[in-house]
């Protein structure tokens, strides 16, 4: 079994085992990184790493996780950022009730006169 080197940010270089290592890459974008706890600290820790470093990794016996993006990044990907007022604004509704019902509603297609908006 292959010893990999790797770096924890409060523990500097560890010495880990391939069975320790895991390799994550995105299926919709290929891109890649590599997990691992700390044996020192236990930390988790996760590194970005270029497609090269993957192999690497791989070759010597790490296993692979492969995962997919959640639904909802892609179908909102061509949306406006969320801003700091988007953010008051929501934070006002949660501690609002009736806006909070008035939103729920919204969302379910009624209005706030039970008329659906649809």
């Amino acid at each position: 079994m292959a010893t990999i080197r790797a770096t924890c940010s409060d523990c500097g270089d560890v010495h880990l085992r391939t069975d320790q290592v895991t390799v994550r890459v995105c299926r919709r974008d290929a891109k890649g990184a590599y997990t691992f706890h700390c044996p020192d600290c236990g930390r988790m820790i996760v590194r970005p790493a270029d497609r090269e470093t993957l192999d690497l990794l791989v070759a010597s016996g790490v296993p692979v996780d492969v995962w997919d993006l959640p639904e909802e990044l892609i179908e909102h990907a061509d949306g406006e950022p969320i801003h700091h007022g988007d953010l008051a604004v929501f934070l006002r509704v949660l501690h609002d009730d009736g806006a909070f019902e008035l939103a729920v509603l919204g969302l379910a297609g009624d209005g706030p006169d039970g008329v659906s908006a649809h």
